[in-house]
This record gives C-alpha cells, sequence and structure tokens, in this order.
C-alpha cells in the first residue's frame, strides 16, 4: 500500500526501535509504523485507519508511548549525526494556524534539528537550541529575522560564520555574501517537503508534542528514504 516502509527502509530504522525481551511479545512493529506513516501522510482521523494495518489503537498507543519514551527524538539525533557537511539552513514555517516549526537542515536539506513554538513567538526564540549542535567551520545560513548580535556571537563561539543578511536599522557594516545565501532555499524546500503530509500540512492534534512527533516522523522518512537511495 502507498506511504508503507519499503525493505531498505525497515532494515534501517528498525534497529533503532525499542527492544520488548519480556512479556507479552509486541504487535508487528513494521506494520504499526506503517500504520502511523499512513495517518502521517493522508491526515487520517485515527478512528479511518485501513483494517490491514491492525487496530487503529495499537497504532494509536504505540504513537504515544514512543513519543512519551523520546523514541522518535532519538532516531531524528541518530539520522542527524550522519550529516557532516560544511553548511547548515536555518529558518521556520507556519504548522497551522498556532504553530511556527523552527528546523535546521544540512547542505542536502535534510533535517538535524526541530522545536516548535506558539505561533507569535519571535524567529530567534529557539535559536539557541537549534545551534546547540552547530559544528566548527559550518557556515549558518538564516534569514533577516534571525539577525541578532548575540546569535553571530553565539555562531563564532561554535567556530561558525553566520551568514545573514542584516537588517536594515543596523548602524554597523556586517558581513554578508548574497551568493552563498541562495543555498538557504534547502530550508524552504525541507519545510515544502514534509507539509506533503497532512498531519503536518495542518494541525489537527490538541498536544503540541504529539504534533512535534508528526513533525519528526516525517523528517525521518526524509531520512529514510534518502540512505535509501545511496545504498
Amino acid at each position: 500500500m502507498r506511504y508503507e516502509l519499503t525493505d531498505r527502509e525497515w532494515a534501517a530504522i528498525s534497529p533503532m526501535l525499542p527492544n520488548k525481551p519480556r512479556g507479552v511479545p509486541r504487535v508487528n512493529d513494521r506494520r504499526v509504523l506503517n500504520g502511523i506513516f499512513w495517518v502521517l501522510r493522508s491526515g487520517a482521523p485515527w478512528r479511518d485507519l485501513p483494517q490491514e494495518f491492525g487496530p487503529y489503537t495499537t497504532c494509536y498507543n504505540r504513537f504515544i508511548r514512543w513519543r512519551r519514551a523520546g523514541v522518535w527524538s532519538r532516531i531524528m539525533a541518530a539520522f542527524a549525526a550522519i550529516a557532516r557537511n560544511r553548511k547548515q539552513s536555518m529558518g521556520r514555517s507556519r504548522g497551522g494556524l498556532t504553530s511556527k516549526i523552527h528546523a535546521m537542515v544540512d547542505s542536502n536539506g535534510l533535517p538535524v534539528r526541530l522545536a516548535l513554538t506558539a505561533g507569535e513567538a519571535h524567529d530567534n526564540r529557539l535559536a539557541f537550541k537549534l545551534l546547540s549542535r552547530l559544528k566548527s567551520g559550518t557556515m549558518l545560513l538564516a534569514d533577516r529575522g534571525y539577525d541578532a548580535d548575540w546569535i553571530r556571537a553565539l555562531a563564532a563561539e561554535r567556530g561558525a560564520w553566520a551568514n545573514i543578511p542584516p537588517k536594515c536599522n543596523r548602524k554597523e557594516p556586517m558581513c554578508f555574501s548574497p551568493y552563498l545565501y541562495r543555498a538557504r532555499n534547502l530550508i524552504e524546500r525541507f519545510f515544502n517537503k514534509i507539509k506533503h503530509c497532512r498531519r503536518v500540512a495542518t494541525r489537527y492534534d490538541k498536544l503540541a508534542a504529539n504534533y512535534l512527533a508528526f513533525v519528526q516522523l516525517a523528517s525521518i522518512r526524509l531520512w529514510l528514504r534518502i540512505n535509501e537511495s545511496t545504498l
């Protein structure tokens, strides 16, 4: 069925899933994950999950339980650790009417950091969290909303160069390359890709933690697909 994990995608993600050595054997993980990805992509309510994925309560409970256990976050972190390139782009996009998705992507447009804020929050509010794993020698690309002295200083402390267009009210000249800045469209393309998933494009979830988990799952699927294409 559409949206299901391929054999190579399953081989990549299955070692990252929690083990259950004791008690009643767990329902088929691959079938459950396929059901979760179906909800992510289709945007349908859990109750509308097709029967071939098993009871919708099983998929929903597994999604919630693994979110609380930090499984989705750990898988994202594992894939992000693969990134070893020298450009990282930072940006944000609306997640429905009440949320903003903040992300940092590598030079392949793959996500390495994700966060969520309220829709009215300032763009650079989560910059410190996004930049916490900024690598030495990288170039940070971000839009004018992130032009703040403390962000530039933080990047410099980590051995990176912040190529951010200066705001119009800046008095002192700032080093900025419009040519290199063109690569920042990778962050816009990333947001466009994950918003093919209707659970990301429109926020149906009351809890921000559940919505962020769906954003993480959409990002994990991008990593799985790029890994499959490079095998």
